[in-house]
């Protein structure tokens, strides 16, 4: 409880210090608290635990086993037979396996085959899959697959970072710009009061027309149509963030309406040049989406090795060595005269089932291999896509930018003449009006350079690692 107050007090007094001051965040902050705490990045970070949890499961199947199988039968006061065998089989990584253990038995009418010493009949031996199983058998396939799937993970892993991260980004810099235009109509809206005031005094004395009045009044509400319009877009685009915004990945948290981004001067445009890559083919080979393709597709050669050992017929040899143990030693009674030994032999006729399986397993590495190079082509188109607009939006911001300059010495003279009664309201007004929509132009353009450099990582995968 005292826990919970102090929370709650601190919480109070971090919002005030707050909403007294301004705070900027930029997008590797926000990036930052997205991937530690977004719940679809606590999700990627369980890719890689269900991959060594998968190996994990396929690795016990060379687990040694311990195995004990106990028959008895009594009828009319007779033990008519009881059989005690148990031991340890151990798998090996050779398909080889490995038996050892003790057989004891007795009864009135027990099987002569059965019959076996008081003390009981040890054995030791090994049984070898010398046909089909050999090479490769359907352990060994499920633990390559496994050793596959895991590294696997880790490029999941890798995608969902890159997918979670680009669409918190492009939230980012939607929201940049709805707060910068927002800013934009705001000080003309502002410009626009203080003439009202000025020309409506000026009528009073007799300096302007009333008609002016009018003309102003209007200009006043169109910007304030204006300004509650980017007033909502930056509301929707900071909901839009706040998706990306959790705590420990349970707690949704709110975006203060005091925080900002950063301002067009703070960001250095030309770092976004260092993002492109010398060689398009070879930066887009480490696409963790094309790791996971050629990954899947190693799983299914290890399908396709499976299917194909599965053509050989089943043949199986077992040879296990016997021995008594007398006086408590077994060991001085081993002989090599005391021994069974087991053949299994197994094959259908026509092999329909397993050819047919093979035929499969070799379809879906075709299919497999048509569609890892498809996206290989389609990631070559978006990083090329994405480096053209970077390229492009960087001249179109210099070429803005410039024309906002311009437009403030027109607006600046415009004024100054309006001042000296040498231009009109219309005038000023036609004048603002091109420099609001070339500094809400420009604003678009500068973030869409750095939206396009997002793309660029997006289409190169690399977004995990930011």
């Amino acid at each position: 409880m005292r826990k919970s107050i102090f929370i709650f007090l601190l919480s109070l007094i971090a919002g005030f210090a707050a909403a007294q001051t301004d705070s900027s965040l930029s997008v590797d902050q926000f990036l930052d608290v997205v991937k530690k705490h977004h719940p679809m990045a606590q999700s990627a970070e369980l890719q890689t635990a269900r991959g060594e949890a998968n190996l994990l499961m396929s690795r016990g199947a060379f687990d040694p086993k311990a195995f004990a199988d106990v028959a008895q039968k009594y009828f009319r006061e007779k033990q008519y037979y009881g059989l005690v065998n148990g031991g340890l089989k151990v798998p090996t990584w050779f398909g080889i396996e490995l038996e050892g253990g003790i057989e004891q038995n007795e009864g009135e009418f027990l099987n002569p085959e059965n019959n076996t010493p008081s003390a009981g009949l040890y054995y030791a031996g090994i049984s070898i899959p010398v046909g089909q199983g050999l090479f490769i058998d359907e352990r060994r396939a499920q633990l390559n697959q496994a050793k596959i799937y895991r590294e696997m993970t880790k490029a999941q892993r890798e995608l969902m970072l890159n997918e979670l991260m680009f669409e918190a980004g492009v939230a980012y810099w939607e929201w940049f710009v709805a707060w910068h235009q927002e800013s934009v109509y705001r000080e003309a809206y502002q410009k626009a009061v203080e003439r009202s005031e000025a020309v409506k005094g000026g009528a009073e004395l007799g300096d302007r027309p009333l008609i002016d009045t009018l003309e102003v009044s209007i200009q006043v509400q169109n910007r304030l149509l204006a300004l509650r319009e980017a007033e909502l877009q930056v509301a929707n685009s900071r909901a839009q963030m706040e998706v990306f915004l959790w705590a420990e990945g349970t707690i949704p948290l709110e975006l203060s309406e005091n925080t900002a981004p950063l301002k067009l001067e703070e960001l250095n445009v030309a770092e976004l040049s260092e993002n492109i890559p010398a060689e398009v083919q070879v930066a887009i080979d480490s696409h963790p989406q094309l790791v996971a393709n050629r990954l899947s597709i190693d799983q299914l050669e290890v399908e396709r090795r499976w299917k194909a050992e599965q053509l050989k017929p089943e043949l199986n040899l077992k040879y296990n060595p016997i021995t008594e143990a007398v006086g408590g030693d077994a060991v001085d009674q081993v002989s090599t005269n005391n021994y069974t030994w087991g053949l299994q032999f197994e094959m259908p006729i026509l092999l329909r089932k397993e050819r047919g399986a093979l035929q499969l397993a070799e379809i879906k590495l075709r299919e497999s291999d048509f569609k890892l190079q498809n996206k290989a082509a389609e990631l070559q188109f978006k990083l090329k896509a994405a480096l053209n607009e970077l390229q492009t939006l960087s001249g179109q911001a210099t070429t803005y930018n410039r024309t906002v300059s311009d437009y403030r010495q027109l607006v600046e003279g415009e004024r100054e003449l309006f001042t000296i009664g040498e231009s009109s309201l219309f005038m000023v007004n036609s004048r603002e009006l091109g420099l609001i929509s070339a500094e809400v132009k420009y604003i678009e353009i500068f973030a869409k350079q750095f939206k396009a450099a997002l793309k660029v990582d997006y289409a190169l995968g690399q977004l995990h690692e930011n």
